[in-house]
């Protein structure tokens, strides 16, 4: 369970935002410190499972064929076979936008290769490359909890953002997905919290609040 001060301060950033006539994500800047992140072994790239989940639809493509692909097919938004695969691999403005809709992708272990080297130039620089379903995997059970993840990833800059939740989630669930990502960011980071110089929370439209 979060903390109070980081509760009442996501509450701050929930009520500071005035009314929009849509539905507002609400997402975390993280900025860190003392990180050589020209180095890419010290850069933040890490899938996270929201205990209250994202708020928000997250879409999800398998490559997959037979009875992977059938499962896949009641919970995924797209299950793409080899052929499709080697289609996308010669439309590269239609791999491009594929990548740009869907936030994560999984892949059978056979189909690796062939992603490398048909989707690997669109995907790898995105880091959005598929993660790899084993024969013995449940496939509906890896997209579900997918469809619950956030993808935290610096790249070589300092701050970066990711999504904690919506505007209609409570400030406590939203708190709750913040303490996550948190604690998963201080094991992985070599300094664990003195790499973390601040982090504020806001909605889409309105004004950030700083929570560490």
């Amino acid at each position: 369970m979060a903390d109070q001060d980081l509760e009442q301060a996501v509450t701050r950033a929930l009520e500071a935002g005035p009314p929009r006539n849509f539905r507002e994500t609400v997402d975390l800047a993280i900025n860190l410190r003392d990180l050589d992140l020209n180095d890419p072994s010290n850069r933040v790239d890490e899938s996270v499972v929201l205990p209250e989940g994202t708020g928000q639809e997250t879409s999800i493509v398998v490559f997959a064929e037979g009875e992977t692909a059938v499962r896949a097919e009641e919970v995924a938004d797209s299950v793409l076979d080899a052929d499709e695969l080697a289609e996308l691999g010669d439309n590269e403005n239609e791999a491009k936008d594929l990548a740009g809709e869907t936030d994560f992708f999984l892949a059978e272990e056979s189909m690796m290769q062939n992603i490398g080297r048909y989707l690997g130039t669109v995907l790898g620089p995105r880091g959005k490359m598929p993660d790899p379903i084993s024969p013995d995997d449940d496939v509906v059970e890896l997209v579900e909890r997918l469809k619950n993840s956030v993808q935290l990833r610096s790249g070589e800059r300092r701050t970066f953002h990711t999504r904690v939740g919506a505007e209609d989630m409570s400030a406590e669930e939203i708190a709750t997905n913040i303490d996550v990502i948190t604690r998963r960011l201080e094991a992985e980071l070599e300094k664990g919290p003195l790499n973390i110089d601040t982090m504020y929370v806001k909605t889409t439209m309105g004004p950030a609040v700083e929570v560490a």
